[in-house]
């Protein structure tokens, strides 16, 4: 149910070949972009059209049954597309989550967007420290300056440990990244 989305600069990256998960900025900028949100297999508009159509049939076979004598049909139906539409709702309100890591010379930002919320975490590059919350599968924790946030919540567990591995590295490269013994990694 989760996958993990990249979002290019345009031009040529040019750390593209360490870069798994992120990308790189063109040549004249060296920021480095991570964007990671959830697989969604309908876009809205499909989202609508197969709603729309779903309802419209089930609405044509409650008439047929009502038109024949059935006529607590009708009202089971509508409450079966209203039933469905709520579910619907539910699932495009978080269709857009996503995690949303810039790395740039002098500033690493984070913002985390849920449903209608979206938190913004700013940190200096050289005090940032990337590790596990409770082990090699669990998200990825960034701490800095008294201010911490969790990420990689739409990247499969195993591959967790890798993008954790990337960002240290990018992080190396604007400043230093500490690991969870305070040491620089």
């Amino acid at each position: 149910m989760s996958a993990l989305s990249f979002q290019g600069f345009s031009g040529p990256a040019p750390a593209a070949s360490s870069l798994r998960f992120g990308s790189a900025a063109g040549p004249g900028d060296s920021s480095v972009q991570w964007l990671l949100r959830r697989n969604c297999s309908m876009t809205p508009t499909q989202l609508v059209a197969f709603y729309l159509s779903l309802s419209a049939w089930s609405l044509a076979i409650a008439a047929a049954f009502w038109w024949r004598g059935a006529t607590l049909v009708l009202p089971f139906a509508g409450i079966e597309i209203v039933a469905v539409g709520a579910a619907l709702l539910v699932y495009a309100r978080h269709a857009s989550d996503r995690e949303r890591v810039i790395l740039t010379p002098g500033r690493l930002s984070v913002e985390y967007t849920v449903g209608r919320r979206t938190r913004l975490v700013d940190f200096a590059p050289a005090w940032v420290r990337v590790e596990p919350s409770h082990g090699d599968r669990s998200l990825i924790e960034l701490s800095g300056e008294g201010k911490r946030i969790a990420i990689g919540r739409f990247v499969r567990p195993e591959l967790r440990r890798a993008l954790a591995d990337e960002l240290r590295a990018a992080l190396r490269r604007f400043g230093v990244a500490r690991s969870a013994d305070g040491h620089s990694a």
